[in-house]
């Protein structure tokens, strides 16, 4: 994970000061832009901010890791500027904004897929299938599936240790929704967090290991960890996550836009627009460093749109978000 010379011991603790690394002097007051949630958008985020500090002595930015989940619940109560989220907000949150007086604006930033992880020394297990997913992880499995033997019988009859994001995880959200088929539906029993590494050392210390989080965090840790072609379709081969796989929707269901959502109260702040502008303009170039897929140009075109007049709301109120979506026809719609 790209953290530069700032990072903390506990990530997911403490938001990250990223002007305490560009030289930005203590005392007086600052301009800030806060900015909290998902941890899959954090390495975008992350990347964006310190780009954008290059060069600005006066403003202040913070990028924390509550998850999406997490992020919405201090967004919808006004104590950050931007919510990054790996899935579009839930009804229920959108009316906690609501209630509280928060407007927001949506805006998906790029596409991210969900990898499916084993131990590099695992040397059964090359390919998974949607339905081995579900019977793996469907609340059913909970203290009955527990080998992965159970999984697939040629598989060996050992134990299988799981590994995933907890549930204030978008990416929790969208692999139970399009994976068990339920949102939130899952087994108790595995390794739960909401920081991606916690996942990535648990799977690369445990030769039993299986889990799951976004492809992004997978391709920063690549030389740690060994990804599963997923097969969606019994008609279909499997398909493994990669820029391209992600970016035609040929790793479905399990690739989806991922985003920032910004407060309408402050969004004409000059910092706020500074940065927002440079996230969807040079911000876009740093995307494949971090393991995330830009949108289309046209794409782009119409989220610069729906930033600079200001439309609220968000473009998912049945919170399906897959990639196999037209996500420039919604756009278009919502900006019209």
């Amino acid at each position: 994970m790209r953290l530069g010379a700032c990072e903390p011991a506990l990530v997911a603790a403490a938001a990250i000061a990223l002007a305490a690394c560009s030289g930005q002097r203590a005392g007086g007051p600052t301009p800030l832009v806060s900015i909290d949630g998902s941890s899959s958008v954090f390495p975008i985020a992350e990347a964006v901010a310190e780009e954008f500090l290059r060069g600005r002595e006066r403003v202040h930015v913070t990028v924390g890791i509550s998850g999406t989940g997490g992020g919405f619940q201090k967004f919808c109560l006004g104590e950050s500027d931007i919510a990054t989220a790996s899935r579009p907000i839930k009804a229920t949150e959108e009316a906690t904004c609501a209630a509280n007086g928060i407007e927001f604006i949506e805006l998906p930033v790029a596409l991210d897929g969900i990898a499916i992880l084993v131990n590099p020394t695992n040397d059964w297990a090359h390919t998974i299938t949607t339905a081995e997913l579900r019977r793996l992880w469907e609340p059913d499995a909970h203290d009955r599936v527990l080998t992965w033997s159970q999984v697939r019988p040629r598989w060996p009859d050992r134990p299988v240790h799981l590994f995933g994001p907890g549930p204030d995880s978008g990416t929790f959200d969208h692999f139970t929704e399009v994976i068990v088929g339920r949102l939130g539906a899952t087994r108790g029993d595995f390794t739960a967090s909401e920081d991606d590494n916690v996942l990535v050392q648990g799977i690369a210390r445990d030769a039993l290991a299986l889990g799951y989080f976004g492809f992004a965090y997978y391709r920063e840790n690549q030389d740690r960890l060994k990804v599963l072609a997923v097969q969606a379709d019994p008609e279909r081969l499997p398909v493994s996550p990669t820029p391209e796989s992600i970016h035609d929707g040929r790793y479905a269901p399990l690739s989806r836009p991922v985003f920032i959502y910004v407060r309408r109260a402050v969004a004409d702040r000059d910092e706020v627009r500074a940065f927002v502008d440079f996230f969807l303009s040079d911000g876009i170039t740093l995307l494949p460093e971090v393991g995330f897929v830009p949108l289309a140009d046209e794409e782009y075109r119409l989220v610069r749109d729906r930033f600079r007049r200001n439309i609220i709301g968000t473009m998912f109120p049945d919170g399906i978000s897959g990639v196999d979506m037209i996500l420039a026809a919604r756009l278009r719609e919502a900006t019209r």
